[in-house]
């Protein structure tokens, strides 16, 4: 009974700010001119009212639950001068700003909008242009991130920012952002039960997407297109990866989907188109790939040793210079019902499924891991008759690595 006492009167209470909060006009020519002064004089839950303009202001801090909207998206200009905004309350929201100059360091990583030790903000319809790190969250749970513009000018990755960081935080969700031209588009280290979906993530140095030492994170429906590699997630368990777009991110150590070091995850109904990597992965078990798409890639997936008991399972490899690639004898993985556009069988039972096992492991991808120069050879007849002799007889490639249930018709 104490207990419910306690809860009404916290609702209560908060009822009690909500009808009390006043709404504070800001614009060149009110009485109160800046972001700054106007919080200093906001009470909780007050909305501050940006009218269109420019506002040459940095180093603002929000101390108490507040939302700063802009109308016609006012411009706050930092000057170059360091962070420009810092929330460090519960239930702050910054909706309709277009902010710009955030001050560059070697030894301070700073924001457009940093959000420190705080609980149930949103960050939404925001536009970030001329930055070093878009928004950084640090130590915040139960947040939003959602249908912001984020537009870097990075040149280099060691003077350049993240897009969106996330570290040690939960429970966020981040959607519907578009980010480009900067170091990684999103960055997660640390950082639990993260939601990242419907997002574009493109034209990045490094990474579209970024995962270290985060668990329980799922990212769906999202495009990684022409970054320096598409997406890195390492040391981390149970992430679900589904319906995602990896496309276009070539390089001589680009790949659509990096897994090092990845346990118990799903990665389901994606696409991988023209990557030089479709999937590169290394250390990582027990992972299901299923219903994806690989699509024109130098090799779908390429896999580097210590991978045991995935399954690739009705999935489609379409027109791959290399389907499957091997550095190791040992196989200790499942290919079952996938469709091989390079498979030649026949099914005279009308099945669906091809009469013979199809071996995706060409002799030549193993002779390219070993000197890579070789690859000036790939579409040689020599290079067809020794992948041909080790198909009848294998040698140096996983003798027990085939799809003995070949698919043929390609999955829709």
């Amino acid at each position: 009974m104490k207990v419910i006492h306690k809860l009404f009167f916290i609702t209560l209470l908060l009822f009690g700010y909500f009808l009390s909060a006043k709404t504070i006009i800001i614009c060149p020519t009110c009485k109160v001119k800046s972001i700054k002064e106007g919080i200093a004089i906001a009470a909780d839950y007050d909305t501050l009212l940006i009218k269109k303009g420019t506002y040459k202001e940095y180093n603002i801090q929000i101390t108490k639950p507040l939302t700063l909207l802009g109308e016609n998206y006012p411009v706050i200009d930092g000057e170059d001068k360091g962070e420009i905004i810092t929330i460090q309350s519960n239930d702050v929201t910054i909706d309709g700003l277009f902010i710009i100059n955030v001050g560059t360091s070697y030894t301070t990583d700073y924001a457009a909008i940093r959000v420190v030790k705080s609980e149930n903000f949103l960050i939404q319809n925001v536009v970030l242009e001329k930055l070093f790190f878009g928004i950084y969250l640090e130590k915040s749970n139960n947040g939003r991130i959602y249908h912001n513009k984020i537009i870097g000018d990075a040149v280099d990755e060691y003077n350049s920012g993240n897009g969106i960081q996330l570290w040690y935080s939960k429970n966020i969700e981040v959607e519907k952002n578009i980010v480009q031209h900067v170091r990684d588009g999103i960055y997660l280290e640390f950082s639990d039960n993260i939601t990242i979906k419907k997002n574009t993530s493109t034209d990045n140095l490094r990474y579209g997407l970024h995962f270290m030492f985060s668990n329980d994170d799922v990212y769906t429906d999202n495009t990684f297109e022409n970054n320096g590699a598409g997406v890195a997630v390492m040391f981390s368990k149970r992430i679900k990866m589904n319906g995602n777009t990896f496309k276009k991110n070539w390089g001589t150590a680009a790949f659509g989907l990096l897994l090092k070091e990845i346990t118990d995850a799903e990665i389901i109904n994606n696409t991988f188109e023209e990557n030089t990597i479709g999937i590169n992965i290394e250390g990582s078990n027990r992972i299901n790939y299923t219903n994806n798409n690989f699509i024109r890639n130098g090799w779908a997936v390429k896999v580097l040793g210590a991978c045991y008991t995935n399954v690739f399972s009705k999935n489609n490899f379409l027109y791959n210079s290399f389907d499957i690639s091997y550095n190791s004898k040992l196989n200790d993985n499942s290919f079952d019902q996938n469709y091989w556009s390079n498979y030649t069988g026949y099914d005279l039972d009308k099945n669906g499924i091809g009469d013979i096992p199809y071996r995706p492991v060409k002799l030549f991808s193993y002779i390219v891991n070993r000197t890579p120069e070789t690859i000036v050879l790939l579409r040689s007849l020599f290079m067809d008759i020794i992948d041909f002799s080790e198909k009848v007889s294998p040698v140096f490639t996983p003798d027990n690595l085939m799809d003995a249930n070949p698919l043929m018709h390609k999955r829709k």
